[in-house]
């Protein structure tokens, strides 16, 4: 069977439809024969199974439509609705029409109707099975033992199959409807997060653009503050000031190379996928890149195994780049940097990279609303880099999660999800 087609929610219903279908005829065939065998009513029988079995052969070609790729629509929907309420008219003319207990089964299609399809096909639905019902006290065939009392009580059979009945429906209405109605909420779920996750792309598309603009901008001021600078290095200068001029252009040769990767990385996005890495040779690198422009920061870095791997590419970096300067920027001293691997369901583990700072903290208010839009907990800052840290992350398959410490200071907590044991990651995307 296509997992395709089973994804669609049509398919979905009558994938249940069929099962009630299953369900309703077994127990239908189950009393008939407990009714001639046991009770010795006087139906008959070649009819009757003849019914029965047309409804199972029913039931048999409808599993094996399921499996063909031809998707299932409203109108072949409601189609099998209407040939249950056939079937259901006719065992029910052989076994006392309007008088049979079970006559009311005749709302499981209705309410499925009513669940799953348009107002158009719950109505017809509806029209057909009242018709039947109408019909059925008219014309069938009765059966006169359904009046007989159970021994010396008053309880008839007629009562009796009428709360078999209704524990039938119940059963299949808790199961079916529900499950129908759950299958529908879902999809608005998953309606709900795409939107949510095109609205969040056209904000990254805006900033791609405007970072576009912005590099090819800096091009020129860049070239000039270096050219100055050269030329304040070939005047005499004091030990100090050649110091400070070659960390200045230090620091202007890294935002050239940064522009440089901005472009070449935007390239190499349009045809190579994430890579796999080590994730404790791929953290230290990106450390020393980072204290290479923070050289004011003290930290501590802290591996807990040095075999984990990592899928990665030069968005990722970027984003744990980010979470580092927050930290940086919060308290440059002491930062406790943590690469470990943790297990939230069995055979589902985790690669967790924890930041931590001693800064004065973050609001919760702020931090719930962190990377969703653009909020910042500096007053300088535009909460930019976390928005696109949150981005990358989700694309990643993993979560950044923020976290004020009792001490003092803020925990940044980053997960992403193994690339061997995770479905959604990366580099299961990339080799389907």
């Amino acid at each position: 069977m296509t997992q395709a087609l089973l994804l669609t929610t049509p398919a979905r219903n009558l994938v249940r439809l069929t099962i009630a279908r299953g369900i309703t005829w077994t127990c239908f065939l189950v009393v008939i024969l407990f009714g001639i065998e046991v009770m010795n009513f006087k139906l008959r029988v070649v009819p009757i199974i003849a019914i029965i079995v047309a409804m199972g052969l029913f039931n048999v070609a409808t599993w094996w439509r399921l499996g063909r790729t031809r998707q299932v629509t409203d109108i072949e929907y409601l189609i099998h609705l209407l040939i249950d309420v056939s079937g259901l008219t006719l065992i029910f003319y052989y076994t006392g029409g309007a008088t049979n207990p079970a006559i009311t089964y005749y709302l499981i299609p209705v309410a499925m109707a009513a669940a799953t399809q348009p107002w158009r096909h719950a109505c017809i639905t509806a029209a057909s099975a009242l018709v039947a019902y109408s019909m059925l006290m008219l014309f069938f065939e009765p059966v006169p033992e359904l009046r007989h009392t159970i021994g010396d009580s008053l309880l008839t059979l007629n009562v009796l199959g009428m709360w078999l009945n209704f524990a039938l429906c119940a059963g299949l209405i808790t199961f079916v409807i529900f499950r129908m109605a759950d299958t529908l909420r879902q999809r608005d779920r998953m309606l709900s997060r795409t939107r949510e996750a095109a609205l969040r792309n056209e904000q990254i598309l805006a900033v791609a653009s405007q970072a576009a603009g912005t590099a090819h901008e800096l091009g020129t001021p860049l070239s000039t503050m270096i050219m100055l600078i050269d030329e304040m290095k070939s005047e005499p200068v004091s030990d100090t000031q050649r110091a400070d001029l070659d960390l200045l252009r230090s620091q202007v040769d890294t935002c050239k190379r940064h522009l440089r990767e901005l472009v070449a990385s935007a390239e190499r996005r349009q045809s190579d996928p994430p890579a796999r890495v080590n994730a404790a040779d791929w953290l230290e690198a990106l450390i020393q890149r980072w204290l290479v422009m923070r050289p004011d920061v003290t930290h501590k870095l802290h591996i807990d195994h040095r075999s984990i791997p990592l899928m990665a590419d030069p968005t990722l970096d970027q984003a744990i780049m980010n979470l580092l300067n927050n930290a940086a920027d919060a308290n440059p001293h002491d930062i406790a940097i943590t690469l470990s691997e943790s297990s939230f369901k069995e055979d589902v583990r985790q690669l967790v990279i924890s930041i931590v700072d001693h800064g004065p903290g973050i609001s919760m208010e702020i931090a719930s609303r962190m990377g969703e839009s653009f909020i910042s907990g500096q007053s300088r800052g535009l909460g930019i880099g976390l928005f696109l840290t949150h981005s990358t992350l989700d694309r990643f398959g993993g979560s950044v999660s923020l976290y004020n410490q009792t001490e003092g200071g803020t925990l940044t907590e980053v997960r992403l999800p193994h690339p061997d044991t995770d479905p959604s990651s990366p580099a299961s995307l990339s080799q389907e």
